[in-house]
């Protein structure tokens, strides 16, 4: 019989949103999330004395990946709850784990940095027996006191790098690791220095309309190449993909999407750019930061789509929640009446409950039907159900 994994804590424990107890109560889970976003140290924490293969262990990989049969012999017959750490290392266990679950009821925590490999070559996903999660960095919630505006948008929210005592060398490790480990060892891309230029090209894209042309030339690349990577940063979680809210009809819409490095700090540190105030670093940084609030928010609790609206004309909101809210993002402490313009705008079209323009200002306020919020306040309304 396997043992137990153990994991190393991190500096400090946080409290996560993302309830696995309840998640696994009734059904068998893929858990997705970025390296170091915490899911093996949650898997500690919240399910302790369940049983855990963590792949990343060389014994228990070798031998699960020469016999796929073991693990059916080694759970007993009271077990009802597994949990397999970075699943993809070894897709044929999937084949065991859904006669598992047909035949003895068994519930699985099934995880993973990178479900690209589950997503080819015929591997066996379950036919609807499992469903999936999504692990994120730290949100602001989840931090609570400990939340530092600044040190967020300098760091990140990755948990072993927000409370690390050198987060820039941490930083460029994560990126190294990256590449070495999830693009490298998986195969996904067969020219790594090529890769690497476009990665820097995309984190410097993060939070833009994509020009593939401009891309291609500036990474040294051919255009299909670029789709192609573009694809392998969506299938490693890396990369958000904002689609284009289509529904309004006074303006014709853009229908372009946007995307997203999934960490401030990871793509501030692929840029090479300092975050300080004042800057327009600092606005593109804060724009992200509440981008992932807005995506933790959507996966642990809404399901809302998120989208944002640009029209042809010129006008563009940050973010539409569902089809009930627009936020534009502006990292000021004092928003003047040009900066509503475009919320005005959307606000025209009459499809949406609220029009909210989040801001460094102080206190809330609000200007020809528009709301103005002082971040904290918005976030704080956002995880406390208000926005729907």
């Amino acid at each position: 019989m396997m043992a137990i994994e153990k994991y190393d804590e991190p500096p400090i424990a946080v409290p996560r949103d993302l309830d696995l107890l309840s998640l696994v109560g009734k059904k068998s889970y893929f858990l997705f999330g970025p390296r170091q976003t915490g899911k093996s140290f949650l898997i500690h924490q919240r399910l302790q004395g369940s049983r855990v293969y963590n792949l990343l262990d060389t014994a228990t990989f070798l031998t699960l990946s020469q016999n796929p049969g073991r693990i059916s012999e080694e759970i007993g017959p009271r077990e009802k709850l597994v949990v397999i750490d970075e699943i993809q290392r070894v897709p044929t266990l999937l084949n065991e784990v859904h006669l598992l679950i047909e035949e003895r009821g068994i519930r699985f925590l099934l995880t993973g940095s990178s479900p690209r490999k589950l997503r080819r070559g015929g591997v066996n996903l379950l036919g609807g027996r499992a469903r999936t999660a999504y692990l994120h960095p730290l949100t602001s919630k989840e931090l609570g006191e400990r939340f530092d505006l600044r040190m967020a948008l300098h760091r990140g929210l990755l948990p072993s790098i927000y409370f690390s005592d050198d987060p820039d060398a941490d930083l460029a490790a994560y990126a190294g690791t990256y590449l070495q480990e999830e693009i490298a060892a998986e195969g996904a891309a067969r020219n790594i220095p090529a890769f690497s230029r476009f990665l820097k090209v995309a984190a410097l894209c993060s939070g833009t309309m994509i020009n593939i042309t401009n891309i291609a030339s500036d990474a040294q690349v051919p255009r299909t190449t670029v789709h192609e990577y573009f694809e392998i940063l969506r299938d490693t979680l890396l990369l958000h993909e904002l689609p284009a809210w289509r529904k309004s009809a006074k303006r014709k819409p853009i229908l372009t999407s946007k995307y997203y490095l999934f960490d401030v700090g990871v793509a501030s540190h692929l840029q090479g750019r300092k975050v300080t105030p004042r800057t327009s670093e600092f606005g593109e940084a804060f724009e992200a930061f509440i981008m992932h609030e807005l995506i933790s928010w959507r996966d642990y609790r809404s399901g809302d789509a998120l989208s944002y609206w640009r029209s042809t004309s010129g006008y563009e909101v940050d973010f539409v929640l569902g089809d009930h809210t627009a936020v534009e993002v502006k990292a000021k402490e004092n928003i003047s009446p040009d900066d509503l313009r475009s919320l005005k705008a959307i606000a025209e079209e009459k499809r949406l409950k609220r029009c909210i323009c989040v801001s460094l200002e102080k206190r809330s306020r609000r200007v020809d039907g528009i709301v103005i919020l002082p971040y904290r306040e918005f976030l704080e309304n956002l995880w406390d159900g208000q926005y729907n």
